[in-house]
């Protein structure tokens, strides 16, 4: 029986092993990490909104009715494609065939300080740092002389991520504070989004990106564009501009780099850290290597710089190789290239707050945010984690109010 080797288990691998036909292929799964997560409701859980278990899935859970499937926990080092091993913290493994989907990772452009102090967001471990850390400098407010870098929460990068972080803390400011900590001035506090580019949301539509901006500038969100981060040193974040933002709160969301192997040709690594691939995901240069999802790089005629780094195109990513992987095995010619069909974007701001491009319509409001939320749930793995997620969302809607306030971690 063939070894298939998955690097990851994001949207990308989940679906590429669940699309591979039953006892067909000797399949290991090697990730660093136990659990398959959800990062589009990340910022929820560092806003304190969702719990981290709601956007976390079990692998072993995943595949334990596939007994052709197994698991291992490890760091993949590198690659050698000569020998079909791959190097991991547990050992070196073979292969017949490899699929590389390691995602993305933030990307601070070269700016180690930046790096140091900023906080990140691609992981439930982070979006849960991120809450210790926002809900620690509302318990130092308390007691802290030098409340200024406190008050002030700043976002960096206005993507789906940023927008949708920024109007989740403003919520948390207006319904939270007031209650948790009427001892402190909420109307202090302060959510900057700074945006490199002219707009927000700006893959979306103009329409999305001038809605967004007003939904975000009327709730209080203090809105930046064409700035960019030079420095930021823990207290004090610099822009190009030369304009300074005290702040002790600095939430990173401004862009991704893919997480590409060593070994894998230097021909084949694009800008922005991913590997080039042809129609059905083969690596340039290599024979049984593919890669998908995020750190793939694949050019077509509708999208001759590489596909958007979404969760639809992993998806699609995996479940066409799955189905191609199995006609390369049978010496079947007839494979089926990539397409991308894109079915629409989206993003929400706060409660009734959201946008959404569709290839035929575009909308927003109440009706656009819950379009938004129906799409989400549906993402979302187990029956179990949609229901919890719909009862906290219903009861947030209600009560504005929800007990996930929790600041986990070690004692000092």
């Amino acid at each position: 029986m063939k070894k298939v080797v998955v690097i990851g288990c994001g949207f990308g691998g989940l679906q590429f092993v669940r699309h591979l036909k039953k006892n067909r292929f000797d399949i290991l799964v090697i990730d660093k990490i136990n659990h398959h997560q959800f990062p589009p409701l990340f910022y929820q859980v560092a806003a304190s909104q969702i719990e981290p278990s709601t956007v976390s899935f079990p692998i072993r859970k995943i595949f334990q009715n596939r007994k052709d499937v197994r698991i291992r926990l490890a760091k993949v080092y590198s690659l050698n494609a000569g020998e079909k091993t791959i190097d991991t913290s547990i050992g070196i493994f073979s292969y017949d065939y490899l699929v590389i989907a390691t995602g993305s990772r933030t990307n601070f452009y070269g700016n180690r300080q930046v790096e140091e102090y900023a906080l990140g967001l691609k992981s439930t471990y982070q979006a849960i740092n991120v809450r210790n850390f926002i809900l620690m400098n509302f318990e130092k407010l308390l007691y802290e002389t030098d409340k200024e870098g406190l008050y002030n929460i700043v976002i960096v990068g206005a993507g789906a991520t940023g927008v949708e972080m920024a109007g989740a803390f403003v919520e948390m400011k207006r319904e939270v504070l007031p209650k948790d900590y009427p001892h402190i001035d909420s109307s202090k506090v302060s959510v900057y989004l700074l945006e490199g580019g002219s707009n927000t949301l700006s893959t979306m539509s103009r329409f999305a990106q001038d809605y967004s901006e007003k939904y975000l500038r009327d709730m209080g969100v203090i809105v930046k564009t064409n700035v960019i981060v030079t420095n930021y040193d823990g207290n004090e974040i610099t822009l190009n501009n030369g304009e300074t933002i005290r702040s002790k709160s600095v939430i990173w969301s401004a862009g991704i780099t893919g997480n590409a192997l060593d070994g894998i040709p230097p021909q084949s690594i694009v800008r922005g850290g991913r590997i080039k691939v042809d129609r059905i995901n083969r690596v340039e240069g290599l024979n049984d290597v593919f890669a998908i999802g995020d750190v793939a790089y694949m050019e077509t005629s509708n999208y001759p710089k590489g596909h958007p780094q979404v969760a639809n195109v992993a998806i699609g990513h995996g479940k066409n190789l799955a189905k191609n992987l199995q006609y390369i095995h049978l010496r079947k010619t007839n494979l089926r290239p990539y397409e991308y069909r894109n079915l629409g974007t989206m993003a929400t701001v706060s409660r009734n707050k959201a946008v959404v491009d569709l290839p035929f319509a575009k909308f927003k409001g109440r009706f656009a945010w819950l379009v938004w939320m129906f799409l989400h749930l549906m993402l979302i793995l187990s029956v179990r984690n949609k229901l919890i997620v719909f009862i906290n969302w219903a009861w947030n809607y209600v009560t504005r109010n929800n007990s996930l306030r929790l600041i986990l971690k070690d004692q000092d």
